[in-house]
């Protein structure tokens, strides 16, 4: 049945929560045919990986999904039958007073964080009295295994994957501006936090035997590179070429199309929530950059999912694996030694990915998690 839903999603480090929140609201309007209301408190970052989004417009439809800015909730917003809280985010004191008015109370889940630390099973589905009011939300847990809400994956996303060809990926690299693949290349995506070892990365990169094509997207880090890389052998604005390693810059991409760059690639450096996920659907080796927290609670969360994701590895995998994601997130000093270690692995890993995909295939997806619960409450 078709459902009115509000999504609220605050933009913290950019782009993660409204990654995930942008491509869920697109998979319930097109996927389940539920009708949605996106609610965003920064429009700006937001147009950067949905160009299709005018930030200087406080209401618009793109791809079918209303989007609305936060600022603009007041009292003649009519709330949905389901309201999404996404990632800890509060819901303006006047629209939490017009649920009171409905007259069937609706469906308030509060979305959490991604993890796979185990007691997130036990939470999964527990509700949360209103501390004050006669209004209950529901804590909503993706996961990677059962019991928990699965991972966004849209109905088409694995017939797209398995028929993205050599001939789809060349269109796709010509269309986006980037550098033909040279014979015996490695390429590899970079996105992540400023806190990541990237001068590090530069180095032992730039001393391969192999040539090395780094694509990195604009902002604080690929302006970290360029600044590193002040005296190449050559260069332009958006293309720096040191030693084996040619670094190519380019603009944000729309989601569909960063999709298509990680499965591009031979080795994708993802961050946060939504390129992580992404990441595991592509198939590629990965290496990922947590959301630094305090008190390093971040390592129980890294650690928890290497367990999960290397429990069926040989040891020594496992091992090379585990040293340059702990090197990645700051607990030792990256080195070629490393680097290597991890990438003789390359074939095995990719092998190993694919397992994994037919493992999380067996969880129902997100989207549908939710559209199910929902249902089954209203």
């Amino acid at each position: 049945m078709q459902r009115r839903w509000d999504i609220f999603c605050t933009v913290i480090d950019n782009f993660g929560d409204i990654g995930v929140c942008w491509r869920l609201a697109r998979q319930l309007t097109q996927d389940h045919h539920q009708v949605v209301r996106l609610w965003v408190d920064d429009l700006t970052s937001f147009s950067c990986i949905a160009p299709d989004v005018n930030p200087e417009i406080q209401q618009q439809v793109v791809q079918g999904v209303e989007i609305c800015r936060w600022q603009c909730v007041s009292v003649e917003v009519e709330p949905a039958e389901v309201v999404i809280e996404a990632f800890a985010c509060e819901l303006p004191d006047v629209y939490v007073a017009a649920l009171l008015q409905r007259k069937k109370q609706p469906v308030w889940i509060n979305l959490e964080y991604l993890s796979a630390e185990p007691w997130v099973v036990q939470c999964h589905g527990l509700p949360s009295p209103h501390p004050r009011l006669p209004l209950i939300k529901t804590f909503f847990f993706p996961g990677f295994v059962q019991g928990t809400g699965g991972l966004l994956r849209e109905k088409n996303l694995i017939a797209r994957r398995s028929t993205f060809s050599t001939t789809a990926e060349r269109a796709f690299l010509q269309r986006k501006g980037l550098l033909k693949r040279k014979p015996g290349e490695i390429r590899i995506s970079l996105f992540c936090y400023d806190t990541a070892p990237v001068t590090k990365l530069i180095q032992v990169l730039s001393e391969s035997s192999k040539p090395v094509l780094l694509i990195v997207t604009e902002g604080s880090v690929a302006g970290s590179i360029a600044s590193l890389l002040n005296n190449p052998s050559s260069r332009t604005e958006k293309l720096i070429q040191y030693g084996q390693l040619t670094v190519q810059i380019i603009p944000f991409m729309e989601q569909a199309d960063y999709d298509l760059l990680l499965w591009s690639c031979d080795f994708n450096f993802v961050r946060g929530e939504d390129s992580f996920v992404r990441a595991q659907w592509a198939g590629s080796p990965f290496v990922w950059n947590i959301y630094p927290q305090t008190e390093s609670a971040h390592w129980k969360k890294l650690d928890a999912f290497l367990d999960l994701y290397t429990a069926n590895m040989p040891e020594e995998m496992a091992d090379a694996v585990r040293e340059i994601w702990a090197c990645w997130n700051g607990r030792y000093e990256i080195n070629s030694a490393i680097w290597l270690n991890y990438f003789s692995f390359r074939e095995s890993l990719t092998e190993h990915n694919k397992d994994r995909v037919k493992q999380l295939l067996k969880q129902d997806d997100l989207a549908s998690s939710l559209a199910q619960f929902a249902e089954n409450k209203l």
